[in-house]
């Protein structure tokens, strides 16, 4: 089994579906993905991957406020995160992190958001999302900061092995989504051939970043097994074994996740 351990559900055009997520998850299931994360990105779309996690026993969400999103829907509370926090479903802080790449003006607006955000992972106990782009000192140094004994994953990773290193040393997993298929990630894919196997998680931040063969088109979460399927055979591992591996660790990682429950 594989677990897309992160998504945007409410992101994806349904149209090839019939306007059905039923039929997306389904043809998901059909190819071995058994569990879904369902990102939160907006205290707006709180609500709507909550209903997801409601609706589907193979679903569960996090909950925060994506760093370019803090300009368009509101930066959030403690004490409205906290509340999000202990819905039933939700097992993750974020995305939360830096992004500098677009609003390097909101620089000093991020990082208080992401403080915020890894308060309200200490608080809760439950594991923080990280997103980072152009951000890596800023990134590195409020992690360290923070501490946070149950850590968390660093998605979508695009960085060098030694920003690597420095979250595997804070506790952190490192996630590939499809980019590490693309023809120019050369740096990553030496990255993801050494994250240790105990670690690695798999994604593909649909409807975002579709995988090689699939670029250029629509990302769905059934194409995980496809990034799956490269890691596996470019750290020398067959696809059952990569499958079993980040399976466990996102069932490490994100203990109260209902994962088995739809089998």
């Amino acid at each position: 089994m594989l677990v897309d351990s992160h998504c945007h559900l409410d992101r994806l055009d349904l149209s090839p579906f019939a306007d059905n997520l039923d039929a997306v998850l389904d043809a998901a299931r059909a190819r071995g993905v058994g569990h879904f994360l369902c990102i939160g990105i907006s205290m707006e779309n709180a609500a709507t991957v909550r209903g997801f996690a409601q609706k589907y026993p193979d679903v569960d969400c996090s909950v925060g406020v994506h760093p370019l999103d803090l300009t368009r829907g509101g930066e959030p509370t403690l004490e409205w995160l906290l509340a999000e926090l202990a819905h039933t479903g939700v097992v993750a802080v974020g995305e939360t992190g830096l992004d500098y790449y677009y609003q390097t003006e909101t620089a000093a607006m991020q990082q208080d958001s992401f403080r915020l955000h890894l308060d309200a992972a200490r608080i809760s106990g439950k594991p923080v999302v990280v997103h980072t782009r152009d951000a890596k000192a800023d990134t590195l140094a409020l992690l360290r900061e923070a501490q946070l004994a149950q850590a968390g994953v660093m998605h979508c990773f695009t960085e060098d092995w030694e920003m690597a290193k420095a979250c595997l040393d804070l506790g952190y997993y490192i996630s590939f989504s499809g980019i590490v298929t693309f023809r120019n990630a050369d740096m990553l894919r030496d990255v993801a051939r050494k994250v240790p196997a105990d670690r690695l998680l798999v994604e593909t931040d649909s409807p975002y970043l579709a995988p090689v063969p699939h670029r250029g088109k629509q990302n769905f979460p059934g194409h995980v097994a496809d990034v799956a399927a490269f890691l596996a055979d470019w750290r020398g591992e067959s696809l059952e074994q990569l499958s079993a591996q980040t399976t466990a660790n996102f069932r490490r990682l994100f203990p109260l996740a209902r994962i088995g429950q739809a089998e």
